[in-house]
């Protein structure tokens, strides 16, 4: 991913597409060099275009103006691009026919199949390519001729091309005008999209029906339908929907139809289903058959999940041998090709089944994928997650390797940015999505990422697979996230900006492993590194000044988010972590001014302004997240942690050791920690991880109350603080000690923590110590206790 050198600034990353670049032909009516030299950029068009250049002029649009469309234009482009032109412009949109004679001067735009006359006329040497949703888009403007052509290979290139379109309006001091442009374009996947697959809370009809509108805006064709909370996917799949929920499913699957989205119904029988029974196998087929008579063209059958070592009926023995993976395999491939051959096949216009694997997430070859891989139907899709449930990459390599192990191309389900499970409590995952191999669409059939329980929020991460599984080979990290965040702002540079400095204190994506495969808070990160080397090299005012700059950024962003350019939905998701972002900027305002004022000599104030950072601080330690959409629960907001609170930790023991030489130092980070256990012997959980400086390993014990912690300071210091960034195990009680010997201690300060959360013990006198230990009292679950990381701050007495 390229990072922005600064969030503040970063809307310099939405940069116009130099014109020429990508290879078209020479268009219609070429630009001398001069010309096209002196044209703007091209607006940012998000998916990438396959390929993308400047035609000519920009043409105006006219007060009035032509659409020429015929019975084979499709109706949602057409009346999308109506929609267009009225909201930039134009006063009166005339539909008319092919041949029909328009008043000269008019802005003239021709919507349907590539291969309608007229089309291919304006089109000129713009290309339409011939892989299904391709489109072609030329617009030219020469003195009083201003035309745009708009040509689908089917009706889905049709509406993408309206979708391209609408990215090229461009604002001048002489009103709207549309970038004159030749597009030629198609996707590199054919399958892209989300699977509303997690656990919690279900989105609702209205969330669901604006996700469908946002999928056509992105050029996001799939939408499958697995909430796996939803009784009559998962545990009832025999039951019928009550009437009221069928008449629900049907305005989604009419509203995904619109978009051109396709809606795949999921019913996932796995947990209870007897394979090889006729009439477990007629329930099913009926509750798909229930679909689609809805107008549902596309099914599901995910068996992930679920046990692959016990039966759920005597017969299913009888039929297919004991429990295990080979059988279990047999089981559902028997199933599957039954639903693909007598129910997908004989009904028209429905698309390959799909499903879930139950080893759906690794590269192993084993018995079961072998008898998927020689006996499943060829036609059925089978998906996979990646080399893990949220796998930290996906490479060619591992592509390649899954689709040989199943015989086909596989269809990744990306578990991001769904938070349903512990190590996201707490979070909005926001980081761009990322860390996806330029090729995949080589080996895939698609890619679907499972969202967050909060929809709109979820818009950042899906924006970038959409865009990805788009156009693979030409998909930059940093440049789609911040045009996701323009997206979500409404094009508004300042809200923009703001979501930018919000969203990097989110940016920590968890893996069901020990580390994240995305850092959290990059940006303040950096910043804060070039304070502390700023400060250390005695330009003082200037790290003050520029880190003020972005707390003050970092309070005021939540202010901005809600004030109405961004997306209500977006406020709403976010709010728990709205509030506390704006109590740790204001606490980090509040900090840095209380370091000024001791620079500046009075102390006073700074002890102030501590205390006001220390309250704030305590009020954004409070917040939760409550009521939860997640099935995490109510849990402690997650702003920042392990950047954002460390830095305000270091500032305060900075002041309160201002006269001594060195306050403030983590002396933790040179010290050696040891342990009374670790946790399965794992050297990944090891007491050195404890003090390591990354808050994202960690130190985890054996499972027994009396567990410790401890780390021997490179010298004697004078601590003044300690502090513990908890994981998801952490203590009911527990003690902080020091000691001179490593044999003899004394407790400082007892703790019984309502949350796990960062606890931050400040101690009081002079406390001498080479030694500092977290001796457990009491967990917290059943299992060991388990640190991100110990710090301590202080001054060593040989200094």
């Amino acid at each position: 991913m390229k990072r922005p050198s600064s969030l503040v600034g970063f809307s310099a990353l939405v940069v116009g597409l130099a014109a020429g670049q990508l290879g078209l032909g020479p268009s219609a009516h070429a630009e001398s060099p001069a010309d096209s030299a002196a044209r703007p950029s091209l607006p940012v068009v998000s998916p990438t275009p396959q390929s993308i250049a400047r035609a000519g002029a920009d043409a105006e649009v006219t007060g009035r103006v032509v659409v020429v469309a015929d019975d084979r234009t499709d109706a949602a482009a057409r009346d999308r691009l109506k929609r267009e032109l009225r909201a930039h412009g134009a006063d009166r949109v005339d539909v008319v026919a092919p041949g029909t004679r328009t008043p000269p001067g008019l802005l003239t735009l021709r919507l349907g199949p590539a291969s309608r006359p007229d089309i291919v006329t304006n089109l000129g040497s713009t290309k339409t390519p011939d892989q299904a949703e391709g489109y072609a888009l030329s617009v030219t403007s020469h003195g009083a001729h201003r035309q745009v052509a708009l040509g689908g290979t089917d009706a889905s290139g049709q509406f993408y091309a309206v979708q391209t379109l609408r990215q090229l309006f461009v604002r001048t001091d002489h009103g709207w005008h549309i970038a004159g442009a030749r597009v030629s374009d198609r996707p590199a996947m054919p399958l892209r999209g989300t699977i509303e697959g997690f656990y919690g809370q279900p989105w609702s009809p209205a969330e669901r029906l604006d996700q469908m509108d946002f999928y056509g805006d992105v050029k996001a064709n799939t939408y499958v339908y697995a909430p796996k909370d939803d009784p009559y996917h998962r545990d009832k799949w025999r039951e019928a929907y009550p009437a009221d929920k069928v008449a629900e499913l049907g305005r989604l699957v009419e509203r995904a139809d619109v978009n051109h989205v396709r809606f795949t119904f999921a019913v996932s029988p796995g947990g209870s289903i007897c394979y090889s029974d006729a009439a477990d196998r007629a329930a099913l087929k009926k509750k798909l058959q229930a679909v689609y008579d809805l107008g549902v063209r596309a099914f599901s059958i995910p068996l992930d999940d679920i046990s692959y070592t016990k039966w759920n009926c005597a017969g299913d023995e009888a039929a297919y041998g004991a429990p295990g993976r080979e059988a279990a395999a047999k089981a559902q491939v028997d199933l599957l090709n039954d639903i693909q051959r007598n129910f997908v096949s004989t009904h028209s216009g429905t698309q390959p089944l799909q499903m879930v694997p139950t080893e759906y997430g690794d590269l192993t070859d084993t018995a079961y994928k072998q008898t998927m891989r020689a006996t499943l139907d060829p036609a059925v899709v089978v998906m996979w997650t990646g080399t893990d449930v949220v796998p930290p990459a996906i490479t060619d390599q591992q592509a390649d390797a899954a689709s040989k192990l199943f015989g086909r191309k596989v269809f990744v389900w990306d578990n991001y940015p769904v938070n349903d499970y512990g190590r996201t409590s707490g979070r909005l995952l926001l980081a761009p999505y990322d860390k996806r191999e330029a090729g995949l669409s080589e080996h895939l059939s698609g890619i679907v990422a499972n969202p967050m329980n909060q929809p709109y929020a979820s818009k950042v991460a899906v924006f970038g697979a959409a865009s990805f599984a788009w156009n693979d080979r030409a998909y930059d990290a940093g440049a789609t996230w911040t045009q996701a965040l323009a997206y979500l702002a409404g094009g508004d540079d300042e809200a923009t900006r703001a979501l930018g400095v919000f969203a990097d204190l989110e940016h920590l994506a968890p893996t069901f492993g020990e580390t994240p495969w995305q850092d959290q808070a990059p940006e303040l990160t950096a910043r804060l590194t070039r304070f502390w080397a700023q400060w250390k090299a005695g330009d003082r005012a200037t790290a003050l000044a520029a880190l003020r700059s972005y707390a003050t950024a970092i309070a005021r962003a939540p202010e901005r988010i809600r004030d109405g350019s961004v997306q209500a939905g977006f406020v709403t998701d976010a709010e728990p972590w709205l509030g506390a972002t704006e109590l740790w900027g204001r606490a980090t305002v509040s900090m840095v001014d209380a370091l000024a004022a001791r620079v500046d000599g009075d102390s006073d104030r700074s002890q102030k302004l501590l205390a006001e950072s220390l309250k704030l601080q305590e009020q954004a330690v409070a917040a939760r997240v409550d009521p939860p959409r997640n099935s995490w629960g109510a849990a402690p907001v997650k702003v920042g942690d392990g950047v954002l609170d460390a830095f305000l930790v270091q500032a305060d023991t900075m002041l309160e050791l201002w006269d001594s030489a060195g306050g403030g130092e983590n002396l933790a980070l040179k010290g050696t920690a040891s342990a009374s256990s670790v946790e399965g012997d794992l050297d990944n959980l090891a007491a050195r991880y404890v003090n390591d400086g990354s808050a994202t390993s960690r130190w985890a014990s054996g499972y027994g109350d009396g567990e410790w912690v401890q780390v021997k300071l490179a010298a004697p210091a004078k601590v003044a603080a300690v502090s513990v960034a908890w994981e998801a195990a952490c203590a009911a009680e527990y003690r902080i000690q020091t000691s001179d010997d490593g044999v003899h201690w004394t407790t400082a300060a007892t703790r019984t923590p309502t949350a796990c959360a960062t606890d931050v013990i400040r101690f009081t006198g002079d406390r001498t110590a080479t030694y500092v230990r977290m001796q457990g009292v009491k967990r917290r679950t059943d299992w060991g206790y388990s640190i991100y990381e110990m710090g301590i701050y202080g001054t060593p007495v040989n200094n």
